[in-house]
């Protein structure tokens, strides 16, 4: 396998009250394991953190770690609105025997660069486990600029950044930073061409609903078959592109269809049922999905 490290953003499966649903977790996190993802992010945007109860998030935890022990490593996410809600996160996380800490840039009012590094650093200072930056624009609506990277990266227990923005910056950010700072990338669209040039840790949820197309890529490119390291690339991107269509709901059809059980879209997400239910599972991507990437156990 070419040297390329996985990390899955987990989805969280909830019952139908919207209460974790241990068992469709645990087939979950096998699933990942047993096709040799490297590791796991549990309550990034995949997993819906801010959309669970406080207690849900809690068992969440508990049970990835659990489940997870001496498998790979395991990333959490904790960035909330604000530093407090953020900090006690945290402090409930020193309990845990995790590999990091994965925080968003808060959200819903907007601070400044310098106010954003010195609530990063202050949470850097709370946490036990090494803290990564999440940075999603799109989402939080405020991007980290690269001199914030910068200093921040200068904090002994900041260790590295996930990048969900443009490649041409990520590029800036490897050349600033080297080796002393792990650039964590998130790319459906480019795995193949990514891994070819050496880039060596990839994050996305995608991997989550084909974690064996994904590893798939990097097995094809340590053999040097580029056209199969492509064909992957291109059925994980399909997949995504059916979830901008369909909604955050055909998370929970594809997972469902390879075996894992639970509801992936908390409310107020709108459940994909009916006709437009079908219409999902007859796509020729899922077919395809269900065929070639079942969930693996054992």
């Amino acid at each position: 396998m070419s040297k390329v490290n996985f990390i899955t953003a987990i989805g969280t499966p909830l019952t139908d009250d919207e209460q974790l649903h241990t068992e469709g977790l645990g087939i979950q996190l096998q699933d990942q394991w047993n096709h040799r993802i490297g590791g796991i992010l549990v309550a990034g945007t995949m997993g819906m953190m801010q959309l669970l109860t406080d207690e849900t998030y809690r068992r969440l935890v508990e049970t990835s770690v659990n489940v997870s022990k001496g498998r790979g490593e395991v990333l959490v996410g904790v960035g909330d609105a604000g530093f407090a809600r953020s900090r006690d996160r945290i402090r409930f996380l020193n309990d845990f025997p995790i590999d990091g800490v994965a925080v968003l840039a808060p959200y819903f009012m907007n601070f400044s660069q310098a106010q954003m590094i010195e609530y990063f650093c202050a949470l850097a200072d709370e946490s036990r486990a090494p803290l990564y930056l999440y940075d999603i624009p799109r989402l939080v609506g405020v991007a980290l600029e690269t001199e914030t990277i910068v200093e921040l990266a200068k904090h002994p227990n900041i260790n590295g950044i996930k990048c969900s923005g443009p490649l041409w910056m990520t590029r800036r950010w490897l050349d600033m930073l080297g080796d002393s700072f792990r650039i964590i990338i998130a790319d459906v669209y480019s795995i193949d061409m990514l891994v070819r040039h050496g880039v060596p840790e990839l994050l996305d949820g995608m991997w989550a609903a084909a974690p064996g197309w994904t590893v798939g890529v990097a097995d094809c490119s340590s053999e040097e078959d580029w056209a199969g390291a492509t064909e992957n690339t291109r059925k994980v991107s399909s997949l995504k592109d059916t979830l901008l269509v369909n909604g955050f709901g055909a998370f929970t059809v594809w997972m469902n269809a390879r075996g894992i059980p639970g509801n992936f879209a908390p409310r107020p997400f709108t459940k994909i049922t009916g006709e437009q239910h079908e219409k999902l599972l007859a796509d020729p991507i899922v077919q395809q999905l269900i065929k070639e990437d079942p969930v693996k156990l054992d």
